[in-house]
This record gives C-alpha cells, sequence and structure tokens, in this order.
C-alpha cells in the first residue's frame, strides 16, 4: 500500500465531458492517470499527474454544486505550467486542441510565458523563468 504524504492538496477540475477532459491533458501535457472511477453514465473522475503536480479531472454535478467553466461562463482558477521548454509545451497545446489567450513571450517580471483555454474552459499559463 501506497504511503500518502499529508498534507496534500490536488486540484480537482469540473468539466464537462470529463472522459474528453482526461484525453486532452495527456496529450496536450503528458499527464499520467493514476486512478479512474467511470460512472454507468460515462460520469468521470479521473486522478493525473504531470511531473511530480497531480491534480483530479471530474464531470461537473450541478446537484452537488460542481460547475465547469462553461457552465460559469468562465474560470476561477488559471494553472501555472512550469516546463523546461514553454515554446514547445505550448505548441503541444494547441495541437491538442487548446486555444491560445496569449503567445509565449518573455516578460519583464523574469518569466518566459504563454497562456492556453482548454476546450473545457480552464486557462492554462505555460512557463519558466528567464535564468
Amino acid at each position: 500500500m501506497t504511503q500518502i504524504k499529508i498534507p496534500k492538496l490536488a486540484p480537482m477540475l469540473s468539466v464537462r465531458n470529463g472522459a474528453k477532459a482526461v484525453d486532452f491533458c495527456k496529450s496536450a501535457f503528458g499527464a499520467r492517470e493514476l486512478f479512474r472511477i467511470e460512472a454507468p453514465d460515462g460520469a468521470v473522475v479521473a486522478q493525473l499527474a504531470v511531473g511530480e503536480s497531480e491534480f483530479w479531472i471530474a464531470d461537473e454535478s450541478p446537484k452537488h454544486l460542481n460547475f465547469s467553466p462553461e457552465s460559469l461562463s468562465g474560470a476561477t482558477t488559471r494553472f501555472v505550467l512550469v516546463v523546461e521548454d514553454p515554446d514547445a509545451a505550448f505548441q503541444k497545446a494547441l495541437k491538442a486542441g487548446a486555444k491560445s489567450v496569449s503567445p509565449v513571450q518573455n516578460h519583464e517580471y523574469g518569466w518566459r510565458q504563454g497562456r492556453v483555454v482548454d476546450p473545457f474552459g480552464h486557462h492554462w499559463e505555460i512557463g519558466k523563468p528567464i535564468s
């Protein structure tokens, strides 16, 4: 049995069509699927990891007050994905179906970074500190 380090914090993304969202994260960000439950109606709850960072994806459930960005007409959070090659990771996300919000560029605050929005409405800032 795996020992869980406590405390541990991992966000859960509410989406419409969780199965497609899992596939998108695998394709766009190289996510690994660690755990998955699929209901008879196709609703999914899945635990994913990118590098050492873990997060969850679940189909929205309005009766439990879990809404996707599509239902809210916008997201309440952004994710910062720190990678060695922001330009390549940004292009990979676009190829997987994300849309560009702002291109990868050097910023005056010392980061090379761009932002995409995934097909499910979540924003991902992809970048790294400029050394």
